[in-house]
């Protein structure tokens, strides 16, 4: 069927992240992560955000609101180590997904 509302904030970058509360924006990344299309990014990058959800601080969210706008083969090559990590896209929170293990 058609997707909800809710659903289609939540796959859309266009719902505007710093107007939401930050148990708002947690839910969204928490979907968006492990609804990527791609089953084993859906396990990696979904299982690193559901893992430390709860953790989570207002930069931390930003810094992955930029990751998931980040094409899934370029990261899972960085994640698998199949491709280097441009220093540019080099974070504390990119560190962490690529040491996590699920």
């Amino acid at each position: 069927g058609r997707p909800s509302r809710l659903e289609l904030q939540l796959r859309h970058p266009a719902c505007i992240t710093s107007a939401m509360s930050p148990d708002d924006r947690r839910r969204r990344l928490l979907w968006r992560a492990s609804h990527r299309g791609v089953r084993e990014m859906d396990v990696l990058f979904g299982g690193f955000v559901a893992a430390g959800l709860t953790g989570f601080d207002e930069g931390d969210l930003a810094e992955l609101e930029a990751l998931i706008d980040v094409p899934d083969q370029d990261l899972y090559d960085w994640i698998t180590g199949q491709a280097p990590v441009p220093e540019e896209r080099r974070t504390p929170m990119l560190d962490a997904l690529i040491a996590f293990r699920p």
